[in-house]
């Protein structure tokens, strides 16, 4: 089945392709010559100006020489070599061991490599020029296609003089613009007001078509535009297609596909309150429409793409939706944003490890676009730092750039903190041989008192914990000790936007976070944003170094765990006046118990576990482990149900061995059991009682041991 849709998708595509012949020419030329004029094929272009389309017919193209096409899109991998080398090993079908390099080598078919959105792959241009592309064999093709123009110094190298083929993509010509129209079945008598408006820029020209799909209606053109102004043309033709659409669901089907990540069947439900289409026995009333045909709708779109894990429009496309909904309807984007983010809060309860991973990061997507938190970042440059591990080699150098900012003692902790925690430390690096930047973390948590009265930042932390928010058993607390860019330090800029956004990665998989601290040499300049990001300010915890003070923000992540602050985040990035929208009142935040009280309050909930009304006033309610399993939002009854839920799967759990499930059943009749003595218990469990004792003595053990790594966060987020 997939590979009969396959074939008639790409036919599809091929029906609607015109253009590109001398592209087209050149790349097949190259395909069949003994000796390639050059290895790599450099396409680049504005959005929208169809880019990847011309990758794929030039994949197309590839085959019909008997050559292999290998399509990757830079959207899909992180800036590494690993993730790159990883990638490209999937797709030949390799182990996570084997070589891709060594399989192109020794492989006895022609092979094409066709990266799309290389713009992305900034970080890495050093690493694919010099390290990568030489050791391809010398039959191999390669094109790339993105936005910008080569850099310098594939221009400047004689070497990739030679073996270069830079082509610059631009709007259709003409007659290449009418074909395509009458392709799509546009009346003549509307053709040339087309081409006058969207002087052939692909996008539009799909767009105009989709829209006349829809109604058969395509006469909405205004005055013609500058083709440098394709976001405008683009725009103006969402709105108009965005009013054309089959129904209120199909527009709102398109809304909530520009608002997440990826679109797939069950988000598409959840957002549009559609029957769950993983559940064939839901009713549905006659006509209505399901989340498959919405589905199947926005794919039959041409500004909409897809990737393994879903559906997506074009980043114009998106763009111009968003802002349209925002201020066309806040209330509904709202509700949009909301549906999506309870969507995603159930699968994080419900997964772990990986999975768990990715779906944090189409959580983080939704908060993409905040207004207050837009000023300090620079997410349009920062595609040209990669964040990497630190090589001990890099430690003078990371060493130089704190000197320079903040003076040669600042200097000194820092490599004594690289080398005592070498894990902790992400380098920024560009095309320099100097790193661009780095973010040292140190976990207060692994560190000796020694390490920590050695340096006045870790002791001012470690000072304000013990007097105002100890550390548990199990705990971690982090202070972000030196974060800057190797020329704009603490900035606005790039390097200061990667290190961010790895500060929040950092909150949100990190086991048994408890605590973080953020300081910074401007602590007023960054108020605003992180307080917006629910840090606080501690002049407790405040340090000099050099003769420079530096002020500190902190979190309790037990107060305000990860989720429910990600909810914070998301009601702040809805609302008009996003300062106005407070963390929960004192009387709702969660507690923060000691493991003495927790062990207490457990018991005391396992005895009264069939009596609810002595359940009310038991503090694990407002645990972390109650409040994330029922909701920062959920009632007295909901967490009572929740606490029950738990306590009930802890004690009921799977065992591995006899022995171990012996020990909870004897748990399980005390307290689960609540019609039984202990007597009658040992007896139903056929043990003696002192035997009966033991067990439920060691049962204890482990279900409080279980339950309190839950409560500190110590499992996979």
């Amino acid at each position: 089945m997939r590979s009969r849709l396959a074939d008639r998708l790409a036919s599809a595509r091929r029906t609607r392709f015109v253009g590109r012949e001398g592209e087209i020419q050149t790349f097949q030329a190259a395909l069949q010559a003994d000796e390639p004029p050059f290895q790599v094929l450099y396409v680049f272009g504005p959005g929208g100006v169809g880019k990847t389309t011309l990758l794929r017919e030039l994949a197309t193209v590839a085959e019909k020489n008997n050559a292999r096409a290998l399509y990757l899109d830079a959207r899909n991998i992180e800036p590494s070599p690993y993730a790159f080398l990883a990638a490209l090993g999937a797709m030949l079908g390799l182990q996570p061991n084997e070589s891709p390099l060594h399989a192109l080598a020794a492989s006895k078919h022609r092979t094409v490599l066709l990266m799309d959105t290389y713009e992305l792959l900034c970080p890495l241009e050093n690493w694919l020029r010099e390290d990568f592309l030489p050791e391809l064999p010398e039959n191999m093709l390669v094109a790339f296609a993105g936005r910008e123009a080569p850099a310098k110094e594939w221009l400047s190298d004689a070497g990739w003089q030679t073996l270069l083929r830079v082509v610059s993509l631009r709007n259709l010509a003409p007659e290449e613009g009418r074909e395509y129209l009458k392709r799509r079945n546009l009346p003549e008598t509307q053709i040339r007001a087309v081409l006058d408006f969207t002087h052939g820029h692909p996008l539009a020209l799909s767009l105009v078509a989709d829209a006349f799909d829809q109604r058969g209606d395509s006469a909405f053109f205004g005055d013609s535009f500058k083709p440098e102004a394709a976001p405008d043309i683009v725009k103006t033709l969402l709105e108009q297609f965005v009013q054309k659409v089959p129904g209120p669901a199909h527009r709102a089907a398109l809304e909530a596909s520009a608002l997440v990540r990826v679109t797939t069947e069950s988000i598409l439900a959840a957002m549009l309150n559609l029957p769950d289409p993983t559940n064939s026995a839901t009713a549905m009333e006659p006509g209505a429409q399901t989340a498959h045909d919405l589905f199947e709708w926005l794919r039959s779109l041409s500004f909409m793409d897809a990737r393994p894990d879903g559906l997506f429009p074009h980043d114009l496309a998106r763009e111009a939706l968003i802002a349209d909904v925002r201020w066309r309807n806040p209330d509904w984007y709202g509700e949009l944003h909301r549906r999506a983010r309870n969507y995603y809060l159930k699968q994080l309860q419900a997964s772990k490890g990986i999975a768990q991973q990715l779906v944090l990061f189409d959580y983080i997507f939704l908060h993409r676009d905040n207004p207050v938190v837009r000023p300090f970042f620079e997410w349009a440059t920062s595609g040209t730092l990669l964040a990497d591990a630190m090589k001990e080699s890099d430690i003078p150098n990371l060493a130089g750039i704190v000197a320079r900012w903040e003076g040669e003692d600042a200097a000194d902790i820092a490599a004594s903190w690289m080398q005592t925690q070498p894990d902790n430390t992400l380098v920024l690096r560009d095309t320099e041989t100097i790193p661009a930047g780095l973010l040292t973390m140190v976990r207060l948590d692994r560190a000796t008192p020694k390490q920590i009265a050695d340096d006045p930042a870790t002791h001012a932390a470690m000072q304000f914990l013990n007097q105002h928010a100890p550390l548990r058993s199990g705990e971690a607390a982090t202070l972000f000790r030196f974060w800057m860019g190797r020329d704009t330090y603490q900035n606005v800029a790039p390097a200061q936007s990667i290190i961010f956004v790895n500060a929040v990665r950092h909150y949100l998989a990190t086991p048994g976070l408890a605590y973080t601290f953020f300081p910074t040499a401007d602590p007023d300049f960054w108020q605003d944003v992180l307080a917006y990001a629910d840090l606080h300010r501690i002049p407790e915890a405040d340090y000099q170094v050099s003769g420079k003070t530096f002020g500190v923000y902190g979190h309790d992540w037990r107060v305000v765990p990860p989720l429910q602050w990600l909810t914070l985040l998301a009601e702040r990035e809805t609302a008009i006046s996003p300062q106005n929208v407070a963390p929960p009142p004192a009387n709702q935040a969660l507690i923060v118990l000691s493991r003495a009280e927790f062990d207490s309050a457990l018991h005391d909930a396992l005895r009264d576990f069939s009596r609810p009304h002595r359940l009310r006033e038991n503090p694990l309610l407002r645990s972390r482990m109650v409040v994330e399993r029922a909701g920062a939002d959920a009632g007295n009854e909901e967490r009572m149900n929740a606490l029950q839920a738990l306590l009930r799967e802890a004690v009921e759990m799977p065992q591995v061995s006899p022995r171990e499930a012996k020990l909870y059943r004897a748990v399980q009749y005390t307290y689960l059991k609540p019609a039984m003595t202990q007597e009658q218990a040992a007896e139903a469990l056929d043990v003696p009682f002192s035997t009966y004792r033991r067990h439920l003595k060691a049962g204890m053990i482990r279900v409080v041991d279980l339950l309190w790594q839950k409560e500190i966060g110590a499992g996979a987020r």
